[in-house]
């Protein structure tokens, strides 16, 4: 009998990295697919923001992560960035 490998479902996730924390506080934010760390409180805020922002806008457009091509996700990210 062979065994057939179930097909496993296309992975994504975003990664936000802050590189301006001088105030020695360790901040890490997960969400179901994406992790914010580090970065100043306004930073870290900011990006936070950015993603949930982010997988809203593509609840609406009816699409995952994985579903979007690199130019579609930048204008969605730049669109979801506080001004």
């Amino acid at each position: 009998m062979i065994k057939k490998k179930k097909k496993t479902a296309p992975r994504a996730g975003l990664l936000g990295i802050g590189l301006d924390h001088e105030d020695g506080h360790k901040r890490i934010t997960t969400g179901e697919q994406f992790a914010i760390v580090g970065g100043s409180e306004n930073t870290h805020e900011r990006m936070t923001e950015t993603a949930v922002k982010t997988f809203e806008e593509l609840k609406n457009r009816r699409k995952e992560l994985h579903q979007v091509e690199p130019d579609e996700l930048a204008e969605i990210l730049a669109k979801s960035t506080p001004r």
